[in-house]
């Protein structure tokens, strides 16, 4: 249990795989009433100008990664590090400390609420990370599609080719192992409609 929260609090994480539709399932958790707290919003809150993550990636990344408003550039920071795994996690380690101590913040700040969703995309691959700043899951919701839909779907999402499609995939942990570390998986191989149904139906 986090500190501070309630013994009737629920802590659920939220994830999924890349083009599987997990901010379509959050969008929909949201619009039934219930809390999110979107690790991404909050990954690029802390890179914001001024902030300390900032000056962090500045310092180690170098001003290249600064637009002409001197904002992070993220789409040049994201090609700088998509295929370089070391600079991929300095940028994890540089950023996560910040994104887990604004969970924790969040957590206390809405300890009152009876569930509480965390949305992540990465949470199976730093659930160690999770666990060690003492942000504890009851559930772990994985919203799923197998990895040709995956493809697919991320193809035509983002217009690019097949070879970048299946890179960005391997980036993360593939799908299928994923589902050994869920407590609910929600195939959402069919239409908005029908995840809708499954996500009121869990809750």
């Amino acid at each position: 249990m986090i500190v501070g929260m309630t013994q009737n609090n629920k802590v659920i994480g939220l994830t999924g795989g890349i083009a599987t539709g997990k901010s379509t399932a959050s969008n929909i958790i949201k619009k039934l009433g219930y809390k999110i707290i979107d690790a991404d919003k909050l990954s690029r809150q802390v890179v914001e100008k001024g902030k300390s993550a900032y000056n962090d990636i500045v310092n180690y990344f170098g001003k290249e990664v600064i637009d002409e408003n001197g904002n992070i550039n993220r789409k040049a920071l994201g090609k700088m590090i998509f295929d370089n795994h070391k600079l991929r996690e300095k940028l994890n380690n540089i950023i996560h400390p910040y994104v887990f101590k604004a969970i924790k913040e969040l957590l206390y700040k809405n300890r009152n609420e009876k569930i509480i969703f965390i949305d992540a995309p990465l949470l199976i691959e730093k659930l160690d990370k999770f666990n060690g700043y003492g942000i504890k899951f009851d559930e772990i919701w994985l919203i799923y599609v197998n990895e040709k839909t995956q493809l697919e779907r991320l193809m035509k999402r983002d217009a690019i080719k097949k070879e970048d499609g299946i890179k960005r995939i391997r980036a993360q942990i593939p799908i299928e192992i994923k589902k050994k570390y869920a407590t609910r998986i929600i195939d959402n191989s069919g239409s908005i409609r029908t995840l809708e149904e499954q996500i009121q139906e869990i809750i």
